[in-house]
């Protein structure tokens, strides 16, 4: 669907993801007080969220899209010992030694848990979930020289496993690492740039950090009535805001990872355009259930370079007139992307559309579609056939 904007003889690389969210009473990304994350921006205190907070959402609600899943932690001998354990039938000792042998025997260096004989990696490795299972395969190749193998007691034993063989292992990628890329520097080749970039979140205006005071009723104490007070007390802090959102997919970075799978591509980015739009941290939900949408989404394909909105917001919009930011942050957002491609000379942008709960038209967006689908078929459609590559 062509815009005002088009460029469509120059070939795409990003897509740029712009989303406005009304976010009621919540806390989805807490800093190491149980504080709301903040930053001051345009001399206002704004409530924040962290790319790496959201991120993970994002990579939660990815995964189950595609299919695919990837395990990133230090534990990864303790999961082999676990699948061999209750998947293979294997001796708890044994399984053990083996765990202590895969996890000692790639190029990272380890170091025994408090919990021995657990042995961690001194790195988190980030691998397909199906390596662990590749790892047990190793092992079930190499169970009579584990058999006759002493178990991991210092960093200074060796592994009976073959090194180049695990390492291999460690290399292998899938979906998942293809987008949000790998670093894994202590393992010769097994380091993926990641073709994605996200934003930290941040409101459109300013804020303020509330304090909610709460106790805990003692069933107990309630039914019998024979003493009085709370079995606990305490506060926590929540904020409420509208939000701007941003992520860039590298398309270039993408089919370089996928060695050029253009299929491949099209269903990570769209997978992950959807996964951006649609997920949300998940800290205190049980206490928020802050489950909304956003308000708007706006996509621009681009063949130059990524570019932000949020200086839209550098001026904290003002709220309307009867109350409400998401309306003005709408209307910020569509002044800025008219104004930004206008001193750009519309240099670069390939194609644009918007979906919305708004009910005026807001011209800087390009096209407006009715659905987020609707948003995301043309915003990859755009993206993949107007590719030198294609």
């Amino acid at each position: 669907m062509p815009t005002e904007n088009t460029n469509a003889s120059a070939p795409a690389r990003f897509i740029d993801i712009h989303v406005v969210q009304s976010v009621p009473f919540a806390n989805l990304n807490r800093d190491d007080n149980n504080s709301v994350k903040t930053v001051r921006y345009g001399d206002t205190d704004r409530t924040r969220v962290s790319s790496q907070s959201w991120k993970r959402a994002v990579r939660q609600y990815f995964q189950q899209t595609i299919g695919e899943n990837a395990l990133r932690t230090r534990r990864i001998g303790a999961r082999v010992t676990h699948l061999l354990e209750t998947e293979r039938a294997w001796p708890a000792d044994l399984a053990r030694r083996a765990g202590q042998h895969a996890a000692a025997g790639s190029s990272i260096k380890f170091e025994l848990g408090k919990d021995d004989p657990v042995v961690l990696t001194n790195a988190m490795v980030y691998v397909p979930e199906t390596a662990v299972a590749e790892l047990a395969d190793l092992a079930d190749e190499f169970r009579t020289a584990l058999e006759g193998a002493k178990d991991i007691k210092k960093p200074a034993d060796k592994s009976v496993l073959p090194k180049d063989r695990i390492d291999a292992i460690l290399r292998t990628r899938n979906g998942v690492i293809n987008l949000f890329g790998r670093m894994l520097a202590e393992v010769d080749d097994a380091g993926v740039d990641g073709a994605v970039q996200v934003a930290h979140a941040l409101t459109t205006h300013g804020t303020d950090v509330e304090l909610d005071y709460f106790s805990a009723v003692d069933d107990v104490t309630s039914t019998w009535g024979d003493t009085t007070g709370s079995a606990h007390m305490g506060h926590t802090e929540y904020s409420a805001g509208v939000f701007y959102r941003y992520a860039t997919v590298d398309l270039a970075d993408l089919l370089a990872n996928l060695g050029g799978d253009r299929q491949a591509a099209r269903e990570l980015a769209e997978a992950f355009i959807e996964a951006f739009i649609l997920s949300l941290p998940q800290a205190k939900k049980t206490a928020t259930a802050p489950h909304t949408i956003p308000d708007l989404v706006h996509v621009s394909v681009r063949s130059d370079r990524p570019l932000s909105y949020a200086a839209a917001f550098e001026k904290p919009v003002r709220s309307h007139d009867e109350g409400g930011y998401a309306t003005a942050s709408r209307s910020a957002l569509n002044t800025y992307a008219t104004a930004a491609n206008k001193l750009l000379g519309h240099r670069g942008v390939v194609t644009s559309g918007w979906a919305s709960l708004e009910d005026k038209d807001l011209t800087g967006l390009g096209s407006r579609v009715d659905s987020f689908p609707a948003l995301i078929d043309l915003a990859v459609n755009a993206a993949l056939n107007t590719r030198a590559d294609a």
